[in-house]
C-alpha cells in the first residue's frame, strides 16, 4: 500500500462480507487501503490515525445506536454506503437525500454496486485532495483538469461534515421533543432548530453552486 491510495474504511462485524468486498475490489484491479473496524466506536477511533476517503457501514456493526445515528456520526468524516435490509432505507431517507450517503439493499448480489459506489466517493475525495496545499492540483496533473469534477467536490467537502452536523442536530431535536413535547419551548430548542435551519440553508447553497458549476462545465465543452 503507498500513501496515494485512497483509504476505504469497512465497518462491519460479519466475518465474510469485508472479505467478500475486499475479493471484489481487488478482482476490478482496484487499489485501496481497507482498514476494518467491527463497530462504529472502534470506527472513529480509528479515522484518528487514517483519514477515509469513503466508509462502507454494514447493519451488523450496529451496538445500541440507531442506524440513523451511527450514519450521522460517521459521515461527519467521510461519505458512507450503508449495507442493511431493504426496510431499513426509509430510517435514512433525510440523510440519502443529502447526498452524503448512499444505501445498498443486502439482497442478491448486493456487492459489486457497493463496490462501484465506493469507488465513485473515492474518486471524488482523490480529486478533493488534489485542491489541498501540496496537493497534486499545485504540482500539476499531467493534462488533467483538476476543475472537471469540482461540483462533485463541491458537495463532497462542503456536504459531508454539513450533513453531519444537520444529521446530529435532527437527532437531538427529536430526542428533545419526545421527552418534552412538541409544545416544549426553550433557549437550547430554539437553538439547535436555528442550527437545522442554516443548515438546511447552507445545504441548498451548496447544490445550487454545483449545479451552476455543471451547468457551466456543458456549456464550455459545448462551445
Amino acid at each position: 500500500m503507498t500513501p496515494l491510495e485512497p483509504v476505504i474504511f469497512l465497518v462491519s462485524a460479519d466475518r465474510t462480507l469485508p472479505q467478500q468486498l475486499i475479493q471484489e475490489l481487488l478482482t476490478a484491479g482496484a487499489h485501496f487501503q481497507l482498514p476494518l473496524a467491527t463497530s462504529v466506536a472502534q470506527a472513529r477511533e480509528g479515522f484518528r490515525r487514517v483519514a477515509p476517503a469513503a466508509i462502507l457501514l454494514d447493519e451488523t456493526a450496529l451496538a445500541r445506536e440507531s442506524l440513523e445515528s451511527a450514519v450521522a456520526l460517521l459521515c461527519e468524516s467521510a461519505p458512507v454506503v450503508v449495507v442493511a435490509a431493504p426496510e431499513r432505507q426509509e430510517e435514512l431517507t433525510f440523510l440519502i437525500t443529502s447526498g452524503a450517503v448512499d444505501f445498498v439493499a443486502r439482497v442478491g448480489n448486493f456487492l459489486p454496486i457497493a463496490m462501484g459506489l465506493l469507488e465513485r466517493r473515492a474518486r471524488i475525495a482523490q480529486h478533493a485532495a488534489a485542491f489541498e496545499p501540496g496537493g497534486e492540483s499545485a504540482r500539476g496533473l499531467a493534462g488533467a483538469d483538476p476543475f472537471a469534477d469540482f461540483g462533485e467536490i463541491l458537495r463532497h467537502e462542503v456536504n459531508n461534515p454539513l450533513t453531519g452536523i444537520l444529521g446530529n442536530a435532527e437527532l437531538l431535536l427529536a430526542e428533545y421533543r419526545k421527552k418534552n413535547g412538541d409544545a416544549a419551548s426553550s433557549t437550547s430548542l430554539e437553538r439547535l432548530q436555528a442550527i437545522a435551519d442554516l443548515a438546511v440553508r447552507l445545504r441548498e447553497t451548496v447544490r445550487r453552486l454545483s449545479n451552476a458549476w455543471e451547468s457551466w462545465q456543458d456549456h464550455v465543452r459545448q462551445a
